[in-house]
């Protein structure tokens, strides 16, 4: 019998040791397979073919201790409170009580930048998020129009979001339009030179829409050898998703 009482179907999500799983086909797979998500702290359960989703459902079923194991190995929540000092593009910022509308303070005198935001809970982070996308566009549209005037190419529309999947992606322009970027605001928690090598690699994009070695060489261009940003994210992404949450 189906654990969902009817035949699964790719997207689905059951729970397994206090993990969300969520199903998946992938035709490619040769097989039914389990792995985490680090980014949006879940297992995926993989099936080759909708048939088998609920193989894979029964396997992860019977993976429970492995799930937890590996749910246990994420870092821990991370939530926003006043007094607590965080990194933004790798200069440290303290949070701080305010009242009115969140405002950023830029370093000075010896002291760090501050964001004063009202509220507790909740309320408080979400106030302290805005703050930060706000600083992420800012931040990020800057080194998006100065990579794309250094490919010779136009400058793109860029926005941030709370992607999970990506920390960038890139978007072709329609009918003469500009290309969009658009970004993880959460790369505001990353080294700036992370943050730097996010944006040469989507302006690349405006290029080479793919990853090619013509692709590879605009980003070597632009910011040097990636490998060092893609091992830093890859280690530490699990981190900024926690942050806020």
């Amino acid at each position: 019998m189906s654990l969902f009482g009817r035949v699964p179907a790719d997207g689905d999500r059951l729970e397994v040791a206090g993990a969300a799983v969520t199903l998946r086909v992938n035709r490619r797979a040769r097989r039914v397979s389990l792995r985490l998500d680090r980014t949006r702290r879940e297992i995926v359960a993989t099936a080759p073919t909708p048939r088998r989703l609920s193989e894979a459902a029964a396997f992860a079923r019977e993976r429970a201790v492995w799930i937890a194991e590996r749910m246990a190995e994420l870092p821990d929540a991370t939530p926003v409170h006043p007094g607590m000092t965080i990194q933004v593009f790798g200069e440290p910022v303290r949070l701080e009580a305010g009242s009115g509308r969140a405002r950023w303070t830029p370093a000075s005198g010896g002291e760090p930048a501050r964001i004063a935001a009202m509220g507790e809970g909740e309320g408080y982070a979400r106030a302290v998020i805005l703050m930060l996308k706000k600083r992420a566009l800012a931040v990020l549209t800057e080194r998006s129009e100065t990579y794309a005037a250094m490919l010779g190419v136009a400058p793109p529309q860029v926005a941030v979001a709370d992607a999970k999947g990506r920390w960038g992606s890139c978007r072709p322009g329609l009918r003469g339009g500009p290309a969009s970027i658009r970004y993880s605001w959460r790369l505001a928690l990353a080294p700036f030179a992370v943050a730097d090598y996010v944006a040469a690699h989507e302006c690349a994009h405006l290029l080479e829409l793919n990853h090619s070695p013509r692709f590879w060489a605009h980003v070597r261009a632009l910011v040097g050898e990636a490998k060092p940003h893609r091992a830093w994210l890859r280690a530490e992404g699990a981190r900024l998703h926690a942050f806020g949450r």
